[in-house]
């Protein structure tokens, strides 16, 4: 899955491809490489950012959307939380919701079962705003898994398809490095409750694994991600899509035989 962040603010590539012209580059770009999906956020959730109003969102994801689905065969993800984008997004042909809030949000919940579209439901200790204020755990895995197959359960006894849901552990949000490390040592407690999706491409854990934050991060995103799919992750969202599907290749290749 690549990232094409619409949004002025993002934590790794804010301002860089709001221009459509832009837009469709990095597109074509992803995909040329091996992305198999592109997902689109109009909205920023790195620590810290600034509330989007629903209109502004729709304005920024919409045209994107209507354009891309009419020049690539492709899968368009949105990542928002709120109903009226996420009905917007699927009348523009996105083909999946990806929640950074787990359907909590109001008429969420309903908007996923009216659409019918697949979802990813996402693990997130507080708010975007504050998550990263000396977030807690007593049992990280545990309690992260426990939140995720609540979730399920809920979108199941809601009307959705079992059989059109993912996960997401959260990796970064409202998590210190040690509770994202103890993640991913313990992915594969996840993917026994529901094919994964992951998204720690760039982020501030790879830099402080790296013990440098001013790093270039690709090496550090893309040894993460492999030692994802090797733990059973179904999905990886990446900025590098080019480095990351390499890497695949090699780990499909020794895997196969």
């Amino acid at each position: 899955m690549g990232i094409l962040n619409v949004t002025p603010d993002s934590f790794s590539d804010g301002g860089r491809f709001v221009e459509v012209d832009q837009a469709l580059a990095q597109t074509e770009q992803m995909l040329a490489a091996g992305a198999d999906i592109i997902d689109i956020g109009g909205e920023s959730t790195r620590p810290g950012a600034d509330a989007v109003s629903v209109d502004q969102e729709i304005d920024r994801v919409v045209p994107v959307i209507e354009l891309l689905k009419s020049r690539f065969d492709t899968i368009v993800s949105i990542d928002t939380s709120k109903a009226a984008v996420m009905r917007a997004s699927a009348a523009a042909g996105v083909g999946l919701i990806n929640d950074v809030r787990a359907l909590r949000e109001p008429g969420a919940m309903d908007a996923a079962v009216s659409l019918g579209l697949p979802v990813c439901l996402m693990h997130m200790l507080g708010e975007p705003r504050t998550m990263q204020t000396a977030p807690q755990y007593t049992d990280v895995v545990s309690e992260v898994a426990d939140f995720l197959k609540e979730r399920l359960e809920k979108c199941r006894s809601s009307g959705l398809d079992a059989g059109q849901l993912l996960i997401d552990p959260g990796f970064g949000f409202g998590k210190t490095l040690s509770h994202n490390v103890e993640l991913l040592r313990n992915l594969s407690k996840l993917t026994d409750i529901a094919p994964v999706l992951i998204g720690l491409s760039r982020k501030s854990m790879i830099g402080q694994m790296l013990e440098n934050d001013q790093q270039d991060r690709t090496v550090g995103s893309v040894t993460a991600a492999l030692l994802c799919v090797q733990q059973g992750a179904s999905v990886v969202r990446v900025h590098d899509v080019a480095e990351t599907a390499a890497a695949l290749k090699i780990l499909n290749a020794v895997k196969n035989g």
